[in-house]
């Protein structure tokens, strides 16, 4: 789920931060930059871990910042397939769930994910019908599920004013295997 990633990057750091100390500076900078922004095919920027290296200082001409070259680390969160992890149920509607780990909302399961057979209702609300019981999953339910697909869509060039917030990063989740559901269902 979290793992470090090492990144190379030129980072022109402004003068008014030359007062600081200079690995200071640069993780101020690098943060800015990176933490709570996607990468693609490396996940979502929690923390920037540890500079490795920093080489330069260069000042271009007509410019009054400094120019380093700066090796380092960054905690990533990106689950593999098949990883198993709990969240809440943020909304449901008749597409499906969309759930929360509390830093990361983009997780949605399809209703071809859902336990079969599962059917929605005017409330609002998915159960799954399990030897004629009925099992309903809520809103704010506690929830396990599985990262069925981790995909990083193209960038839109143009939205339309109603549509939903462009995600950067989408996890496609299932919960139909056992073990797998809202955590009351199992207790």
């Amino acid at each position: 789920m979290f793992f470090l990633s090492l990144i190379e990057h030129t980072l022109r750091l402004p003068p008014n931060l030359l007062s600081l100390p200079l690995p200071e500076a640069i993780r101020g900078e690098l943060e800015k930059l990176f933490v709570d922004k996607v990468i693609a095919q490396l996940g979502l920027c929690i923390s920037v871990y540890d500079i490795k290296s920093i080489k330069g200082g260069f000042i271009f001409a007509g410019d009054g910042a400094s120019t380093y070259t700066v090796d380092f680390r960054l905690i990533m969160f990106r689950p593999f397939e098949g990883e198993i992890l709990s969240g809440k149920v943020d909304a449901s509607d008749a597409n499906g769930l969309r759930l929360s780990v509390g830093f990361f909302k983009d997780i949605s399961v399809p209703v071809h994910l859902l336990p079969n057979p599962s059917k929605f209702s005017e409330d609002g609300r998915w159960t799954w019908i399990y030897n004629d019981v009925e099992l309903t999953i809520e809103q704010d339910d506690e929830i396990r599920f599985r990262v069925h697909k981790i995909s990083y869509p193209p960038i839109p060039l143009e939205q339309e004013k109603d549509s939903k917030a462009f995600a950067p990063m989408v996890i496609t989740a299932s919960i139909d295997f056992d073990g797998l559901g809202p955590i009351s269902w199992w207790v």
